[in-house]
């Protein structure tokens, strides 16, 4: 009976071996762009489009070029480099604000107003951030932000905080008893106390995982700093990797080195908090 349940150990086996080669292909495709990457970052320039499966002189120079500014492309690095974490930094940290305090206002407070406003919130998401790019570029050149950090900070805090409000305020209402709430009251707390001492230590969980989502969307964004960041000085690092391709001859090895060097604080980031950020995500899925 147990086998009939369980299936046979051959169908078994057969299932197994297809999830198997279904789990190698998607590995293969995963890693193949990747592989590629590294292989072109240690090529000399001479080696770069030489059919191999590694470069016979393998060499770290390219990152070293990297690393100390020695090229045209790459004189900027550290410089754009710092941009990206300060915007990057500063969205993180206004989308958690501007996302816990409404939460907290229409979780706890509950005005009658409280679930229109996050369901027009969310509704923002239906106009793509295409779409209002340009009515975007207008706003910062009114407000003479055009080429500043403070352009994208303001423009990335604004697509992602609804999302994040959303979050907040579905996991308020489903996993914190408003009665903790009442309690702190009858001891004489505040509002501002009850967000700071029992709403923001009870958010931690989503509070990481939102924080991770917007820190990767403000590290990551392409189309808008490009829309609104000219000069080299002040532009991001993916703006300046697109740059690189602003020319005839693209030093695609020094390309790749910047690119992965780029990559290995998010990817640092979201293995350490991978685990929030899974459960985060759907702690809006319960309906109240």
């Amino acid at each position: 009976m147990a086998a009939t349940r369980m299936g046979s150990p051959a169908a078994r086996i057969r299932r197994n071996t297809g999830l198997a080669l279904i789990a190698v292909v998607v590995l293969v495709w995963t890693l193949l762009p990747i592989y590629h990457m590294v292989m072109m970052s240690v090529s000399p320039s001479e080696e770069v489009f030489a059919r191999h499966l590694w470069p016979a002189s393998p060499t770290l120079e390219n990152y070293w070029t990297v690393l100390t500014a020695g090229d045209f492309f790459v004189e900027q690095f550290w410089r754009q480099l710092w941009n990206s974490i300060f915007v990057a930094a500063l969205t993180t940290f206004l989308v958690l604000l501007i996302g816990t305090l409404a939460s907290f206002t229409i979780a706890r407070l509950r005005p009658r107003w409280g679930n229109a406003l996050s369901n027009a919130a969310l509704a923002t998401y239906v106009i793509p951030t295409s779409f209002l790019a340009i009515p975007l570029y207008r706003a910062m050149a009114n407000y003479s932000l055009l080429d500043t950090s403070w352009a994208l900070i303001f423009s990335m805090t604004a697509f992602a905080s609804p999302y994040a409000m959303w979050v907040f305020t579905q996991y308020a209402k489903t996993g914190i008893p408003l009665e903790l709430d009442e309690s702190a009251r009858v001891d004489g707390a505040t509002n501002w106390q009850i967000y700071v001492r029992i709403y923001l230590p009870l958010m931690r969980p989503v509070l990481v995982a939102i924080g991770t989502y917007a820190l990767l969307s403000s590290w990551n964004e392409y189309l808008l700093a490009f829309l609104l960041l000219n000069s080299a000085e002040n532009m991001t690092l993916p703006v300046a990797l697109g740059s690189f391709l602003n020319t005839d001859q693209v030093p695609w090895n020094l390309l790749m080195a910047t690119s992965l060097l780029y990559a290995i604080p998010p990817v640092i980031i979201y293995y350490v908090f991978r685990r929030n950020v899974a459960s985060g995500m759907t702690a809006g899925g319960v309906k109240t």
